[in-house]
């Protein structure tokens, strides 16, 4: 996927949908509570969820280290992230 350098907050929360789709198509992008972790609003097992945070830092262009797990546990959480490391 290629992305441009500069971002809006919507074009990020649409490419972060779209990684999140990838990983499990069953989501519905206008049911994802922003605010809400994924892993509880869709079930992700640790490894989906794992695989969610490598196509998001491999697709979008972050690097995100274990330490910052916490930091992208929402969708907010990870357009916030995505967004500060850019």
């Amino acid at each position: 996927m290629s992305l441009p350098d500069a971002m809006t907050r919507e074009q990020v929360r649409a490419a972060v949908l779209s990684v999140l789709a990838g990983i499990a198509p069953e989501v519905d992008a206008a049911a994802v509570r922003p605010d809400a972790r994924l892993r509880e609003q869709f079930d992700l097992d640790s490894m989906d969820y794992l695989n969610f945070l490598i196509a998001l830092g491999r697709d979008l262009g972050v690097e995100i280290p274990e330490a910052d797990y916490g930091r992208v546990e929402t969708l907010d959480g990870c357009v916030d992230y995505v967004l500060a490391h850019r």
